[in-house]
């Protein structure tokens, strides 16, 4: 039976068509844990039959909560913080949460406790803040915060909830499967140490190495940029020592193998090159890129799960890290000396 006339349905007119009280039906609206499943649907199904849409502003009078998740993000135009920001966006929305992001930019004169006061005045349940380097983790111990808090970062925080990718795990698949082709000397190309990310990885990657026994070779240190690895890559004056390299993300990757083209080696008869990211475009490039795979989407679940249960008093789940997966393509195989 579809709904006409003018008037919007409310939440009463639910209630008749479910067979249920309108108490009922605000307790399956809130997500109250204590509905029979049957109840839950009859009411769902009625509120789709009569296209019902709540009042969010009665409902957070009601509640004290707004469903709202604020989000800050910075460096928004990297990759990573990109696609967190998205995955979350798309995990609260299916729970039905909203998201509210302000963008923090390098030079940008909003700080992260202006950036807090700005989303706790809006009325936000929580607040997730994807903030890459280990300064603005260290800003954000000294705000004092009245809602739950969550920050994607590596390791766990004695002061904030955290979740985050396998950074360690993601690494060590790296070097194992450059290990399994027969490579013993590897070189890093590391993003900036200042971002947790990028020093997870620097640290599994020496880890790793020295299991294995792997020459102890010095770092590079990167920007993240295509341009810094491919002007790296133009600088070489002949082929080096060291077999492949391990590159701390596809763009870093994609632009040491343009260099190395323009200079005269081939990827991977030359050296083996192997990324992190599995960006859209790394099984496009030539030669497609060997890479870890982050699940953006599962983090975006754990981060708003865990936002969930500290908004509504449940028990909090433990920190998560989210799996990774190596990704072989035809960047990487097995080093020169051996074939």
């Amino acid at each position: 039976m579809a709904n006409v006339g003018s008037d919007k349905p409310n939440i009463r007119q639910v209630a008749t068509i479910a067979g249920v009280s309108h108490m009922t039906v605000s307790r399956v609206l809130n997500d109250h844990p204590n509905i029979k499943p049957d109840t839950r649907r009859r009411v769902l199904e009625a509120i789709e039959e009569l296209d019902y849409r709540p009042n969010m502003a009665a409902r957070a009078l009601a509640t004290q909560r707004t469903r709202r998740i604020g989000v800050i993000v910075e460096s928004a135009v990297a990759h990573g913080p990109t696609s967190i920001l998205r995955a979350v966006e798309l995990s609260a929305r299916a729970a039905g949460y909203s998201v509210t992001p302000i963008a923090l930019h390098e030079g940008d004169a909003l700080s992260p406790q202006e950036a807090v006061d700005n989303l706790v005045t809006q009325g936000v349940d929580a607040l997730c803040v994807i903030a890459p380097r280990s300064s603005s983790v260290a800003a954000l111990r000294r705000i004092a915060i009245t809602v739950p808090m969550l920050v994607v970062k590596a390791d766990a925080d004695p002061t904030f909830l955290t979740v985050s990718i396998d950074q360690h795990a993601g690494t060590t698949l790296v070097v194992d499967h450059l290990v399994a082709l027969g490579h013993r000397d590897i070189l890093h190309l590391s993003g900036p140490l200042d971002w947790l990310d990028a020093r997870a990885r620097e640290r599994a990657f020496h880890s790793r190495a020295k299991s294995w026994g792997i020459r102890e070779r010095p770092i590079v240190v990167g920007d993240w940029s295509a341009d810094f690895a491919y002007d790296f890559a133009k600088g070489l004056t002949r082929l080096p020592e060291y077999t492949a390299v391990f590159a701390a993300n596809d763009d870093m990757a994609i632009g040491l193998i343009h260099g190395l083209h323009d200079r005269g080696f081939d990827v991977p008869t030359d050296l083996s090159v192997v990324g992190f990211d599995d960006v859209p475009l790394a099984r496009h490039f030539l030669p497609p890129l060997t890479t870890v795979r982050q699940d953006f989407g599962a983090l975006g679940v754990s981060v708003v799960e865990m936002l969930r249960a500290a908004i509504e008093g449940r028990d909090i789940p433990a920190l998560t890290r989210i799996p990774t997966e190596l990704v072989p393509r035809a960047s990487s195989a097995a080093p020169r000396e051996v074939r």
